[in-house]
């Protein structure tokens, strides 16, 4: 395995364990905490569930290494509108009542690589696609 192959398995691995552990968060608050939540903030309550439940079972997916381009674009899409309706106003590092988009930015760069790249040689996605062409 290249260096390069090594770093993609980490990137896909820890960013898949972030993800989850928002999920996990999400459900450890409630979702219907978060509902209202998003509710307060002028984003529709339904998209609590869908935020939580493509953080907690895109997180596994993204870990295992399955649809990985897949579900990192959605992370991408899912990041943008996080951005957009609720962190672009508090600024790149925050503005002390709420956090920046940094990290948003960061976690939106590891997903977009995981979208461009080939398979990662340690992933569900690798062993589908050996058996199709096998």
């Amino acid at each position: 395995m290249t260096k390069t192959a090594v770093v993609s398995v980490i990137m896909r691995v820890v960013i898949g364990i972030i993800f989850l552990s928002h999920g996990v968060a999400k459900l450890q608050m409630g979702l219907s905490n978060v509902d209202a939540w998003f509710s307060s903030i002028g984003i529709p309550g339904f998209l609590a569930y869908v935020v939580a439940m493509l953080e907690l079972v895109g997180g596994i997916m993204i870990i295992v290494g399955l649809f990985t381009r897949y579900v990192s674009a959605l992370f991408v899409v899912m990041l943008i509108g996080a951005i957009l309706t609720t962190k672009l106003s508090a600024g790149l590092l925050g503005d002390g009542q709420m956090p920046g988009y940094e990290l948003d930015l960061g976690f939106m760069l590891v997903s977009l690589y995981l979208v461009v790249t080939e398979q990662s040689t340690l992933s569900v996605d690798r062993l589908i696609m050996n058996k199709r062409s096998a």
